[in-house]
């Protein structure tokens, strides 16, 4: 059995990723630079053109893309139960 490696999502966070304002809310969203890279090692896995480094890094930003997309909906859930919450309230 070959192990599953991966960069660790963690260590993208720190130059990778950065919040932007939604409205009346904040999302997580990666920074032009990763979302960059994101791209490129997308493309070079469809035409399976990946070393295994990349490989690595790939996985690595894909799962921090879906804990990212999981936070994002649940901040964007929240947002419109609150808002909608204080609608009732004053209307």
């Amino acid at each position: 059995m070959t192990p599953n490696l991966m960069v660790n999502p963690s260590s993208l966070m720190t130059n990778g990723v950065e919040m932007k304002e939604f409205g009346n809310i904040y999302l997580f969203k990666f920074t032009d630079q990763l979302q960059s890279r994101f791209e490129e090692l997308l493309s070079k896995k469809k035409t399976d053109d990946l070393s295994l480094e990349e490989e690595a890094e790939y996985r690595g930003i894909s799962d921090l893309q879906r804990i990212f997309t999981l936070i994002n909906a649940q901040i964007a859930t929240k947002s419109q139960w609150c808002t909608s919450q204080l609608e009732d309230l004053n209307g």
